[in-house]
C-alpha cells in the first residue's frame, strides 16, 4: 500500500474468446442420394405432389412433413408409398443428428451481472448504466462522471486483462439476502445508500446528524465492485459531480467505530501532521468496525494479489476485489460496510480548520481502512482510529495525487447547513 505506483496506459486488445460451435452440417450420405432418387421416379410417374413432399421432408418438422405426405397420398399414392419410408428415414436421421449436437449457446444478455467486460471501456459503460439506474443520478451529474472518467486511461473497477474477482455479484446479492440486508433509506440523507453519523455516548441520535457517509465503496451500489485507481483529485471530484463530498478521516473514522466525535477533539490543529498522528495513534481507542476482537475473516480480506504485481501499477495488478457489501458481519454500529478489507479508501486529512471538506477541499491525503489481500499481507494497522503516515502525502486536489489498484474511496454528504 505504500509502494508508489504510476499508471500507464491500459491493453486495449479484449481477450480471446471461445468460437462458437459452428452448425450441424447436412447430411449428404447414402439416405440423402436415396432420397433424391425417389423425388426423380416419382415425377417421372406423374406424382408431383409425392415428389415435393420427398424433396421437402428432409427441411421440414415433423408435423409438415407427415401432413406432405398425407396430401401426397391422396395425389399419387403408388409414389406417396414409396416415398414414405425415406421421409421417415431421413426424420431419424435428422433427429439423432440433433440430439447428438451439443446444445447451442446462447449469448449473454447485455446486463447480465456476472459477465466479465473484456475492455475497460465496456466496463465503465455497464458501470454508468448501473448508476443512473440505482443511485438516480440527473443527466448532468452523470456527464460530469463521465467526463473525470474519460480524462484517465485507468480509472474503472480493475484492468478486465488481470482481475480476478474473488466473488460473483450474484453470490453476493445471494449472501445479502439470505442476511436480511438492504441498501439504507434515510430521507435526511437525501440519496440512496447513505446513513447518518453520530455520537451516541453522548445522546445524540440520527435526527441531529451533521453528516451522511456511504454505506458502500464508491460507486455505493450494492454487489458492484469498487472503484479503483483512482487519484485523490478524482475521488473529490467524482463526490462533488452526485452532490456528495470526500470524507475527512475523523467522518471515516467515527463510521467505523461506531461514534462520530467533534473535530476539535480528533484533531490537534496547527501540530505537524507527523506529530499529530503519532500523538493521536498512542492514545486511540482500538476497536473494530465488527467489533472490539480482530478478525480478518468477518470481512474481504481473503483475495489474492496478482502474482508478480510488484506492489502497485495498471500493467501487472489486477482489482482482485469482492463485489461491495458481500460480507454483511462486517459492518459498523453505525450501519456502513467494508470498512475493512475490499479496498482501501482516499480520505481528506485537516491540518486546519478550514481546510476540513465541508469548507471545500483543501486538506491532505489520507488512506482508511485495509485491503483484499490483508489477511495475506498485514502491512500496517487497521483499527478504526488508526492514522496512516503520511503516505503518497499530496493535497487532495494534487493532479499527481496517488492511484492504486487497491485503492477506492467513498462519499460523504451534509445535512443542512455547515
Amino acid at each position: 500500500m505504500s509502494c508508489p505506483e504510476t499508471p500507464h496506459d491500459p491493453a486495449s486488445a479484449p481477450r480471446p474468446t471461445a468460437p462458437s460451435d459452428p452448425p450441424p452440417a447436412l447430411s449428404t450420405g447414402p439416405r440423402a442420394a436415396n432420397a433424391k432418387s425417389a423425388t426423380a421416379r416419382g415425377a417421372r410417374g406423374g406424382g408431383s405432389i409425392a415428389a415435393l413432399a420427398a424433396a421437402g421432408a428432409l427441411g421440414a418438422g415433423a408435423l409438415g412433413a407427415a401432413a406432405a405426405v398425407e396430401t401426397a397420398a391422396h395425389a399419387n399414392a403408388p409414389a406417396a408409398r414409396a416415398a414414405a419410408p425415406l421421409i421417415a428415414g431421413a426424420l431419424q436421421e435428422r433427429a439423432l443428428a440433433a440430439s447428438a449436437a451439443p446444445p447451442e449457446r446462447a449469448a449473454p444478455a447485455g446486463d447480465d451481472e456476472d459477465v466479465a467486460p473484456d475492455t475497460l471501456e465496456e466496463q465503465r459503460l455497464r458501470l454508468f448504466a448501473r448508476m443512473r439506474r440505482e443511485l438516480a443520478l440527473s443527466d448532468e451529474a452523470m456527464r460530469e462522471v463521465e467526463a473525470i472518467f474519460a480524462a484517465s486511461p485507468v480509472l474503472g473497477q480493475g484492468n478486465p486483462a488481470l482481475s480476478r474477482h474473488p466473488m460473483s455479484r450474484s453470490e453476493c446479492r445471494r449472501a445479502r439476502e439470505l442476511a436480511g440486508v438492504a441498501p439504507a433509506r434515510e430521507p435526511a440523507c437525501g440519496a440512496p445508500g447513505m446513513v447518518p453519523l453520530f455520537d451516541p455516548t453522548r445522546g445524540q441520535t440520527a435526527e441531529s446528524a451533521p453528516v451522511c457517509i456511504d454505506q458502500l465503496e464508491f460507486p455505493n451500489i450494492p454487489c458492484e465492485y469498487p472503484v479503483v485507481h483512482v487519484r485523490a483529485r478524482e475521488a473529490a471530484l467524482l463526490c462533488r459531480a452526485i452532490g456528495k463530498r470526500i470524507c475527512d478521516a475523523h467522518e471515516w473514522e467515527g463510521a467505523c467505530a461506531g461514534a462520530l466525535r467533534e473535530p476539535d477533539v480528533e484533531y490537534e490543529w496547527e501540530r505537524p501532521r507527523d506529530e499529530a498522528s503519532w500523538h493521536h495513534n498512542l492514545l486511540r481507542e482500538k476497536v473494530w468496525s465488527y467489533g472490539s476482537e480482530k478478525n480478518h475473516a468477518l470481512c474481504g480480506t481473503g483475495s489474492a494479489r496478482t502474482p508478480g504485481c510488484p506492489g502497485g501499477g495498471w500493467d501487472r495488478c489486477g482489482s482482485n476485489t469482492y463485489p461491495a457489501g458481500a460480507f454483511p458481519a462486517c459492518r459498523s454500529r453505525l450501519g456502513v460496510f467494508d470498512l475493512h478489507g475490499n479496498v482501501a479508501e482516499h480520505m481528506s486529512l485537516p491540518i486546519l480548520p478550514d481546510e476540513l471538506a465541508r469548507r471545500g477541499d483543501r486538506g491532505f491525503t489520507e488512506m482508511k481502512g485495509s485491503w483484499f489481500a490483508f489477511s495475506s499481507m498485514e502491512v500496517h494497522a487497521d483499527d478504526c482510529r488508526w492514522r496512516a503516515p503520511a503516505w503518497h502525502g499530496t493535497r487532495i486536489m494534487s493532479k499527481g495525487s496517488h492511484a492504486n489498484y487497491h485503492l477506492g474511496f467513498r462519499c460523504c454528504k451534509d445535512i443542512g447547513s455547515p
